[in-house]
């Protein structure tokens, strides 16, 4: 059994963890709420967007062959996943799960003879690939704590030129999609090229909608500018959901962490208890034999 000493020594250092862990899961529910409104704020323009761009591409019955963007390459040799993990760990399963996906992924296409450009962001994605050997095509850091539009645009340029430019014929976007604090579902999106079934979702029908408008410039205009604002939109809003669901998780993970502690404190008072009443009732027997020496 320890001695008093090293449990009370025990206690102490558990003690100390769980003022930690608790300040990290005020500090994590903070930063949820302002993360959690940034992506309340930007799901319905990223929605009007794509019905915008839906409904456009059915009103103008767009020749996909004419936008890089829309347009369907012949055969898929080459894919990139875009994977986006955190800079800080402490976040429960929120990292491994997107790594665990895109190690899922990649011996997929590799079997089928698909290569894979693996583009990824967030320290712990990057140093875990690395650590598995697992070649990395590009790399972002820094930014997911608190990601800004032009963060997004600089990866969203970085895809669009790879695709439009035929070096990789599909880009996939592996991310956490914010549910809630305690729930965040891993997914995975073919962001390019735009899927005739996104566009479908969008217009049900599958006819043109009517749209009343008169375009300056043209429609097909519009809508060939439009394009690349909605591939940075669609990775902003990837990085706002995975930053929400990083919050949530850590908020999840330092909270269960500080129960743990809380539970480990009571099981180590308890140890220490007996610990303490067995060594008076030692010290109780050992005086009684004394005396019962002398006498």
């Amino acid at each position: 059994m320890a001695s008093q000493r090293d449990i009370k020594r025990r206690i102490t250092s558990v003690h100390n963890t769980k003022k930690i862990t608790k300040a990290m899961e005020m500090v994590a529910a903070a930063r949820l709420r302002r993360a959690q409104m940034r992506i309340e704020a930007t799901r319905p323009y990223a929605v009007r967007m794509m019905e915008f761009i839906a409904g456009l591409a059915r009103y103008i019955e767009v020749d996909r062959a004419r936008y890089p963007l829309l347009k369907q390459h012949d055969e898929v040799r080459r894919v990139a996943l875009v994977a986006l993990t955190a800079d800080r760990g402490l976040c429960g399963a929120f990292n491994s799960n997107i790594v665990r996906l895109a190690l899922v992924f990649a011996p997929a296409f590799l079997s089928q003879g698909i290569e894979v450009d693996l583009i990824v962001v967030g320290k712990k994605g990057v140093g875990t690939f690395r650590f598995q050997n697992v070649a990395v095509a590009g790399s972002y850091v820094g930014i997911t704590d608190r990601p800004a539009f032009l963060d997004a645009q600089a990866l969203a340029n970085r895809v669009a030129e790879l695709y439009t430019t035929e070096a990789v014929d599909r880009v996939i976007l592996i991310f956490n999609h914010f549910v809630s604090a305690m729930e965040q579902r891993v997914t995975e999106q073919v962001m390019l090229p735009l899927q005739e079934q996104v566009v479908e979702a969008y217009t049900p029908d599958g006819a043109a909608p009517h749209m009343d408008f008169l375009f300056e410039p043209q429609a097909d205009v519009i809508l060939n500018d439009l394009l690349p604002s909605y591939v940075e939109m669609t990775v902003y809003r990837a990085l706002l959901e995975s930053t929400a669901s990083e919050h949530g998780a850590r908020m999840t993970a330092m909270r269960n962490a500080s129960e743990s502690a809380g539970e480990m404190i009571d099981r180590l008072t308890l140890a220490m208890n007996r610990a303490r009443q067995a060594s008076i009732t030692q010290e109780i027997l050992e005086v009684v034999a004394g005396a019962d020496a002398l006498s």
